[in-house]
């Protein structure tokens, strides 16, 4: 090779590293929002698909509707349950004033039985009798509360708007969804040949199993909390049960449902029932969480469940909400690569390359070559 060519394709390479960094500088703000948009319509493009046959060739109008209802569906709820809380936030404050200004009730005479029962009656006792003490207590309880409720509250008019974004998106996606893939597949095609397009089949397949473990799992949950409430004899249990239904994609919904509850029976004297449903909502309603999405991912994606567990929870960790798409779809797409792999080099002289692997080979090839049809996007957008 010439020392020209190699200084051309250093140059290039240079030229194309500093465009790539660019690009992501310039849509950073965006991305979270780009990432969202690319779950809705991946998991709703069937019934756009649907859709779009019924409204041929208005692909606009069908893109349309499909957002209008992903917008009734996603933001609608939570616009009314932030208005319900907001409405209350009030009542519950003057609640918990009161609670703390006469006094928690008397400990239950069952508490004394059960393992440090006692202990935990006389320091019940020593709060209820001893006003400056219960409000210390509720002191230190209450500045993490609300420094936590704050930055939470935070957090969701941020992803909110965040979701908003993406749906205006999706428009776009859903409008020229068929040249996107085509260009991804072809991409894809280039890059890895047919091992590229099974990954990409991977990562689609992955998000939808989320997005069925993120419904399940509400299902599950909001069914679990009419039950808890409807047996502590609440009247509203059901329409509560919805609201969890709703609150269950945000990682501090269900709470803002069961521990107003139990505080408020704490409040009418009901202290039994009170703690009974404190401690449903944290042990059976909220842990449903880390059990049924994972299980249910797992089914629709068929991957090991502690793969699915370990993506759910470390992509929550490390990215947020939005990790919890992320992080199963990296480790499906990096499970499905070391499987690959393990199968390629376990014993490569006894495999011999099928009949179909050839044809599909082909395609392949042929798709990489299949011309772009930016021209046509161009002119839609």
């Amino acid at each position: 090779m010439k020392p020209a060519t190699r200084i051309d394709q250093t140059l290039t390479m240079i030229v194309l590293l500093v465009l790539i960094v660019g690009c992501l500088l310039v849509l950073q703000p965006f991305l979270s929002a780009l990432a969202w948009a690319v779950i809705l319509c991946t998991t709703t493009w069937p019934a756009y698909v649907w859709l779009r046959a019924r409204l041929a060739p208005r692909e606009w109008l069908a893109a349309l509707i499909m957002v209008l209802l992903i917008a009734i569906t996603v933001l609608a709820p939570l616009v009314i349950v932030g208005a319900t809380i907001a409405e209350n936030s009030e009542r519950i404050s003057e609640t918990v004033r009161g609670m703390i200004d006469r006094g928690p009730p008397d400990p239950p005479a069952w508490l004394k039985g059960i393992p440090f029962g006692e202990t935990a009656a006389e320091y019940w006792t020593g709060l209820a009798h001893d006003t400056s003490r219960l409000a210390a207590a509720a002191k230190q309880f209450f500045e993490p509360t609300q420094r936590f409720l704050i930055a939470s509250g935070g957090a969701i008019l941020n992803g909110m708007l965040q979701l908003t974004l993406s749906i205006f998106i999706a428009y776009f996606f859903f409008r020229d969804g068929d040249a996107m893939v085509d260009r991804w597949r072809a991409a894809a095609a280039r890059i890895a040949g047919s091992r590229g397009m099974r990954l990409s089949e991977v990562a689609s397949l992955t998000v939808r199993g989320v997005v069925v473990g993120f419904l399940g799992t509400a299902l599950a949950q909001g069914v679990l909390m009419a039950v808890g409430l409807s047996i502590a004899g609440f009247q509203s249990a059901p329409l509560l049960g919805v609201a969890t239904f709703f609150l269950s994609p945000i990682p501090i919904g269900p709470p803002l449902i069961w521990i107003p509850a139990g505080l408020w029976l704490l409040n009418e004297g009901q202290t039994g029932w009170g703690i009974f449903v404190l401690l449903w909502g944290f042990v059976v309603v909220s842990s449903v969480d880390n059990i049924i999405k994972p299980m249910l991912i797992s089914r629709g994606s068929d991957l090991p469940f502690i793969v699915v567990l370990l993506g759910v929870l470390g992509g929550a960790i490390a990215f947020g909400l939005i990790g919890v798409f992320l992080g199963p779809v990296l480790l499906a797409v990096g499970y499905a690569l070391l499987r690959e792999w393990s199968a390629d080099t376990a014993e490569p002289s006894l495999v011999a390359p099928s009949p179909s692997a050839t044809i599909e080979a082909e395609q392949v090839e042929s798709l990489a070559r299949k011309p772009t049809t930016e021209d046509s996007v161009r002119s839609r957008i």
